[in-house]
C-alpha cells in the first residue's frame, strides 16, 4: 500500500471521507480502463495524459466534501469518491460524476 494511505481503513465502495480526498488522488498515477492516466499533485494541479497528450487542470474540495475539477477554459465537474479495494488493499477510486450520475474507475499504478 502507498505510504500516503496508511492509515486509512476503507471497505470496497465506502466513501471516500472529504478529509481523505487528498490523499486519496495523490497517492498516485491512476490509470484508467482506457489507458489514459492522471496525476494529481498536493498543491491542487492535475495533469490527465492520453494518447501522447496531455492536459493540465486543477482539483480541489468543494465545501460539500466533493472532489471537484477544473479544465481551463470552463469545464468544471465535481464527483463522489469511492474506495476500490481488493483483499483488504486499497487498489483504487471510483469517481461518480455530481450531475450526470457517470462513474469511472482510476487504479493506482
Amino acid at each position: 500500500m502507498n505510504d500516503r494511505l496508511q492509515g486509512i481503513r476503507a471497505a470496497d465502495g465506502s466513501a471516500v471521507a472529504a478529509a481523505d480526498i487528498p490523499k486519496a488522488v495523490t497517492a498516485g498515477r491512476l490509470v484508467y480502463a482506457d489507458g489514459a492516466t492522471q496525476v494529481f499533485t498536493i498543491d491542487g494541479r492535475t495533469t490527465y495524459s492520453e494518447r501522447g497528450g496531455d492536459s493540465a487542470g486543477e482539483w480541489s474540495v468543494d465545501d460539500n466534501g466533493l472532489f471537484c475539477s477544473f479544465w481551463p477554459p470552463s469545464y468544471r465537474a465535481c464527483y463522489a469518491l469511492r474506495w476500490m479495494v481488493e483483499d483488504t488493499r486499497i487498489v483504487g477510486l471510483r469517481f461518480t460524476g455530481r450531475n450526470d450520475g457517470v462513474t469511472f474507475e482510476g487504479r493506482y499504478e
